[in-house]
């Protein structure tokens, strides 16, 4: 005969209740029938769980250390239970995404702010991730959507486009240029500027067009995020172009934005999985992402 389940919940009790009485309570049986199980136990695992003194049962080291890795397995046990009610419950209701850094800071919160009160029983989990393993953990079908400036689909994703929006300029308050509603390339001109690292595509793209209007910056700092350049012209460190997104959710009195004359296009596109079970809330969130989206745009225009 071997240690069975029935064996594992007397221990339990037992050591729950701190007496034989109170873990027969717990179990809804006698006392004579945990005192037989419980010696039971004792006899199969060839040493005592208890000493016995005066008719009470004191617990050894073993049986401490026994307790312990019981209750790690009930408390996982318990997890699944009330994980397989949530599933009928609205509560659990879950949606998983990945997305770029940027977008994490500049678009999701907004967004999920109004998905979450439409939808107070569900729940989110939000993972940021730079490319490529954003698309390669989308390819592996692990999340249910996917926020990418990609513009072509990850193997196993369907793609559709969210937003196409233009960079736009960056200046600290009290900047002279800030008298322009619009910035063209030659107001850089000498001017210092903090930009993205030499990798990133974006610092390409306006490297080349700077150069090709024959305009010296004077190159202060460069960094891998929007967000620190953000941070970092509102401290007066330079002038910066970067994607709207991030400009808008950074600007305040310390840190303002203009319009930049020639078109350096932002997109951002939905990723979906082909190959995971659909979430019925996608769709839903994805409702809610375009409403930010009209809301931003509404916001770059006037």
């Amino acid at each position: 005969m071997s240690i069975s389940h029935r064996h594992i919940e007397v221990f339990r009790a037992v050591m729950t209740a701190g007496a034989v009485t109170g873990a027969a309570d717990l179990l809804h049986t006698s006392q004579p029938t945990i005192s037989r199980e419980l010696a039971r136990l004792e006899q199969l695992l060839g040493y005592a769980l208890f000493e016995r003194q005066r008719g009470r049962l004191k617990a050894t080291a073993r049986a401490l250390a026994l307790f312990d890795e019981v209750q790690r397995s009930f408390q996982g046990l318990e997890r699944v239970i009330a994980r397989a009610g949530e599933l009928g419950r609205a509560e659990g209701e879950r949606l998983s995404i990945l997305s770029l850094p940027a977008l994490a800071h500049a678009l999701l919160p907004a967004a999920s702010a109004a998905f979450v009160a439409r939808h107070s029983g569900a729940s989110l989990s939000v993972t940021p991730q730079e490319s490529p393993l954003l698309e390669e953990w989308m390819s592996a079908q692990r999340f249910d959507l996917g926020l990418t400036e990609g513009s072509t689909a990850a193997p196993g994703t369907a793609m559709e486009p969210l937003l196409s929006l233009d960079e736009v300029c960056v200046l600290p308050a009290g900047h002279a240029l800030l008298d322009k509603t619009v910035l063209e390339p030659a107001d850089f001109e000498d001017q210092r500027f903090v930009s993205l690292a030499a990798e990133d595509p974006y610092r390409t793209q306006l490297d080349a067009l700077f150069a090709a209007a024959g305009v010296r910056r004077r190159m202060t700092v460069e960094t891998h995020s929007a967000q620190a350049v953000c941070a970092m012209v509102e401290q007066g460190l330079g002038l910066a172009i970067v994607n709207p997104l991030t400009a808008l959710a950074c600007a305040g009195e310390r840190l303002q934005w203009r319009r930049f004359s020639v078109s350096v296009p932002f997109r951002v596109s939905v990723l979906r999985p082909e190959h995971r079970p659909g979430q019925p809330l996608a769709a839903e969130f994805l409702g809610c992402l375009r409403d930010e989206v009209a809301a931003i745009e509404s916001r770059l225009a006037a």
